[in-house]
């Protein structure tokens, strides 16, 4: 009897606080059961916790350790949760703040949704755009960017929608190598990994040999200026609007972006040619940035930078425009046939622009996590609209406005702003601030990767300062190695795109919604079919890269 007594007795008592009484098992004026009675921030006089109350605490936490967040076993019922509109957010200094609004699925506005989906997916990528068209032809590159927009959005929809496909089991805090571990085991979870991993290792690959371009043309840009020197470049555009083919191709059904890498660009002096090289010196002087900075055991302090990427996009935006505007349309159409300053509407290395267009469409491992809300299909769709929509105004007027003749469309660089003297007082702005942003978003790829992979191996982001430096060491080689000796951001770009994509764009997500619809009994012959297409279309999509 005792027992069933002390099992009655409420969890939150009634406590008086001045003026102030209240009933703790009224729902509508329940509290979080465990919260150190300091410092509440809020309008009204606050209860105090039970004891009881937290020792129940103590056994749910206790109990949430014991096992996995997906087995419902040991899930504290609904009834000893606070309600929603009685939640606080608790800061480590021990102040509450209310969470206003009453509603535990309370949404952003579609607006802030839609940007924040394209400030993550536009990076690097918008660089090659122009030089991914001139790979592809114009108007193929066109259709292409369109069709691969289209795809990517739907295959990042069922990735979307397939935590909704499993029963009995609460998916609200998965994410999609969750989802693939569930389907395909300890293949699924390892596979996801693996190709993740991928994908962020090129981007910080790409990161570095832009940042070596970057810096060398800044460091010449301020030399010139300051010793009054003259660039000269041997092939280039007269007028205030220059514009430069610094590796002209002789083939122009070849690769043009990976010959003569090693050209020196204009002479500005023996000493310093020697020591200020984009490929010889400056990717080893970026070590002794930036691996400091990887070591770091959080990356909060970096993410105060991103917005960053932002503003860099909507100067290069502005850049763009402006030299459209300035140099005007260059266009001529020859369907399948070159000439001198043009190139073919169709091309067969079209594989090279849907490489660099499926890490540039990218966004499959997080997006379950970023778009938790309600109007999901609306403002992913309008977010994939307006990312397709940026890459096809900057690589179509880049394209469009390449002054030919004099030079040839084979001319356009896999980073377009290659094509622009180091003395453009507007391009090196450019440059210049896409060095900073990139500088900052850098260890941030790192931690990711660092979280990703330390996490599945040790149990634990920072094992230790040796495993995280071995690590780093690893990754910064790689990005050294590949700007010393095939600093090629298209190519690269397209490789890691390809690979990644082929599991967590194509694969994965065809896949999964296959199981599911066999499991539930729903699979159609229309649906397996198209499925199985959007499969041999990534496979074909990686081998594209490697023979065409």
């Amino acid at each position: 009897t005792s027992i069933m007594d002390e099992d009655s007795k409420p969890l939150l008592g009634s406590v008086q606080a001045g003026e102030y009484y209240t009933d703790s098992l009224d729902p509508k004026q329940r509290r979080p059961f465990h919260v150190e009675p300091r410092n509440i921030v809020g309008d009204d006089p606050q209860e105090r916790v039970s004891a009881e109350a937290a020792a129940l605490s103590s056994r749910v936490h206790y109990y949430g350790r014991l096992t996995a967040s997906s087995d419902p076993l040991l899930v504290p019922p609904d009834h000893v949760i606070p309600s929603p509109e009685d939640i606080y957010i608790y800061s480590p200094l021990g102040t509450a703040f209310k969470v206003r609004g009453g509603d535990s699925t309370a949404k952003n506005p579609s607006i802030v949704t839609i940007f924040a989906i394209w400030n993550t997916m536009m990076g690097t990528s918008i660089l090659s755009m122009p030089w991914g068209i001139k790979q592809a032809g114009f108007t193929l590159g066109i259709i292409i960017i369109v069709l691969m927009g289209l795809l990517t959005l739907y295959c990042c929809y069922r990735v979307l929608k397939s935590t909704k496909s499993i029963p009995y089991v609460d998916t609200s805090d998965w994410e999609f190598p969750d989802v693939c571990k569930y389907y395909f085991g300890g293949f699924g979870k390892w596979s996801s990994l693996v190709f993740s991993l991928v994908s962020l290792i090129g981007a910080m690959v790409v990161y570095w040999v832009l940042m070596s371009n970057f810096l060398f043309n800044t460091g010449k840009f301020i030399y010139n200026y300051v010793h009054n020197v003259s660039s000269s470049d041997a092939f280039g555009t007269n007028g205030t609007d220059r514009v430069i083919c610094p590796y002209p191709n002789l083939d122009p059904d070849g690769d043009s972006s990976t010959l003569q890498y090693y050209v020196s660009d204009n002479s500005t002096g023996p000493v310093f040619d020697r020591w200020w090289s984009k490929t010889n010196t400056i990717p080893f002087y970026l070590i002794i940035l930036l691996l400091p900075l990887l070591n770091f055991r959080s990356a909060s302090f970096f993410a105060r930078f991103t917005f960053l990427g932002t503003l860099s996009v909507v100067y290069l935006i502005f850049l763009v425009t402006y030299k459209a505007i300035r140099l005007g349309f260059h266009l001529d159409f020859h369907w399948f046939d070159s000439s001198t300053f043009f190139l073919p509407e169709f091309r067969s290395l079209f594989p090279q622009l849907s490489g660099v267009l499926t890490l540039a469409f990218f966004i499959h491992n997080c997006i379950i996590t970023d778009l938790m809300l309600c109007w999901q299909v609306r403002d992913l769709s309008l977010a994939y609209l307006l990312v397709g929509l940026t890459y096809l105004y900057v690589g179509v007027l880049i394209f469009a406005a390449f002054p030919s003749p004099p030079l040839s469309k084979d001319c356009i660089e896999p980073n377009f702003l290659d094509n622009f003297p180091s003395s453009d007082v507007l391009v090196f702005v450019a440059r210049t601030g896409l060095l900073f942003q990139m500088t900052t978003v850098y260890p941030l790829l790192g931690y990711l990767v660092r979280v990703q992979l330390m996490g599945q191996l040790f149990g634990d982001h920072y094992p230790g300062f040796l495993h995280v430096f071995i690590l780093n060491i690893v990754v910064v080689g790689t990005g050294v190695l590949m700007a010393r000796f095939y600093p090629n951001i298209g190519s690269i770009s397209r490789y890691s795109g390809a690979i990644c994509g082929l599991a967590l764009v194509f694969v994965l997500p065809s896949l999964i919604h296959m199981v599911s619809l066999k499991r539930r009994g729903e699979l159609r012959w229309p649906s397996a079919v198209f499925h199985s297409f959007l499969v041999l279309l990534g496979v074909a999509n990686l081998f594209g890269q490697f023979f065409m």
